[in-house]
């Protein structure tokens, strides 16, 4: 008996085993886009569109606090994260990444990342490849904390990396990926928790104005400081984000070589174009599967009843490849985004609502800004491709090229400068639980 038949029989064992198709299939098998299930014990609710976006991010219907499980608090977000609030409390701690929001601190973060891209390229071509994941992870983090005002040492920055990106990859897993993840924020707590306490001693400056400073500073609803635990778990959420661009990079990478024509494009400085292509990379690969809340009373979606406590969960990876909404969602266009400009609660690869007062993720602009730049810097060069596996399962969450996207021979392409900056057929795996290709 199904899941349509047996609203209430938990389904969390066949939601690992399937991973970001579980849902998306589950919804095909509904009439309405709507899934009954239990997860984790909980009666849950499945819903997606735009108008399942405002139902979801509307506080008299969905809080946060107590919503996100223990694994993932303890390695994505961590314990006291502004993701777990909700309300006056959730609003003042926003309030300290709402400046993240504005176009020049966007620009500045992207100016820092794509130096280091440049500093970067001309040692890549030095040796015989390079995991382009890794090496943009590495650059990720050199520039945001030099943006961040976060001292790092040039023989730190590998393993700071490294601890950044076990962070998201280790969130939605058992096993050893997990159990990387908490030691890795372990590590990093400690360290962060030490600079901001050297900070608001006096041991060490942090620049007026950067993200150190105004962490150390900040003062909740209560009118208190942040712990220096609360403090490093908000300055991670400002450096890890970041650094889970490398994700996007490997996919832009992907979709290069699997649609060189595209490059020509971004190339030659089509900024309309570029944007487009940005989206799409985020509308067509796999990140976030979904996101999940708890019932803030009982609860009716299209006739469909939820106790208080249940678990209200939005179908990210599935609104993002609906074919109400997309068209040919399993076939990487950009020009649908020239062709249709984007809408707030229809792409949600990292969250729908106002970033302002809702939980949609302050730091998309940076994903967006720092993926046109290196996408653009990306097209610009030059570089081989050997045999690799370039499967992205989709059994594997946060999921990726399996390679990481080797590259070899890395060169400026000739003609084109390899550090300007900018002012495919469907996959046979994206429909069923096997792999992007």
């Amino acid at each position: 008996m199904d899941a349509l038949r047996r609203p209430w029989t938990d389904h969390t064992l066949s939601l690992l085993a399937g991973g970001y198709a579980w849902l998306p299939q589950r919804m095909r098998e509904s009439p309405d886009h709507v899934v009954q299930t239990r997860i984790m014990g909980r009666p849950a609710l499945a819903l997606r569109g735009p108008d399942a976006v405002r139902f979801f991010y509307d506080e008299r219907n969905v809080r946060r606090h107590g919503a996100v499980p223990g694994p993932v608090t303890g390695t994505l977000f961590g314990r006291g994260a502004v993701h777990t609030l909700d309300g006056t409390a959730h609003r003042e701690r926003k309030a300290l990444f709402l400046p993240l929001l504005e176009t020049d601190r966007i620009a500045g973060v992207v100016e820092e990342v794509t130096a280091a891209w440049d500093e970067a390229v001309p040692a890549w071509g030095r040796r015989p490849r390079v995991v382009l994941f890794d090496e943009a992870a590495v650059v990720l983090t050199r520039g945001v904390c030099r943006r961040a005002g976060v001292p790092l040492a040039d023989e730190e920055t590998e393993a700071v990396a490294r601890d950044l990106v076990a962070m998201v990859d280790g969130f939605a897993t058992p096993g050893p990926r997990h159990w990387r993840a908490r030691r890795a924020r372990g590590r990093q707590e400690v360290r962060l928790a030490r600079l901001i306490a050297d900070v608001r001693s006096g041991r060490t400056a942090a620049p007026a104005g950067s993200m150190l400073d105004r962490v150390a500073r900040h003062r909740d609803a209560d009118g208190e400081r942040l712990g220096p635990h609360t403090a490093a778990v908000e300055l991670l959420n400002v450096l890890r984000p970041t650094v889970a661009v490398s994700w996007f990079v490997a996919f832009a990478a992907h979709a290069l070589h699997r649609r060189p024509e595209l490059g020509e494009r971004l190339r030659g400085g089509d900024t309309a174009f570029t944007a487009a292509f940005v989206h799409e990379v985020r509308r067509f690969y796999p990140f976030a599967p979904f996101l999940g809340g708890l019932a803030a009373r009982d609860l009716s979606w299209r006739g469909h009843s939820l106790p208080a406590g249940g678990l209200v969960v939005l179908d990210v990876y599935g609104q993002n490849h609906d074919e109400e909404l997309w068209g040919d969602p399993y076939t990487f266009r950009p020009q649908r985004f020239l062709d249709h400009p984007v809408e707030r609660d229809e792409l949600i690869p990292q969250g729908g609502a106002d970033p302002r007062t809702g939980h949609r993720c302050p730091g998309e602009g940076f994903t967006i800004g720092l993926l046109e730049a290196l996408a653009v810097r990306l097209a610009r060069l030059a570089y081989e491709v050997p045999d690799q596996d370039l499967r992205i399962p989709l059994r594997r969450i946060p999921t990726r090229p399996r390679s990481g996207f080797v590259v070899a021979a890395v060169r400026p392409r000739e003609g084109r400068p390899a550090t300007a900056a900018p002012a495919g057929a469907a996959p046979a795996g994206a429909r069923g639980g096997g792999a992007v290709t």
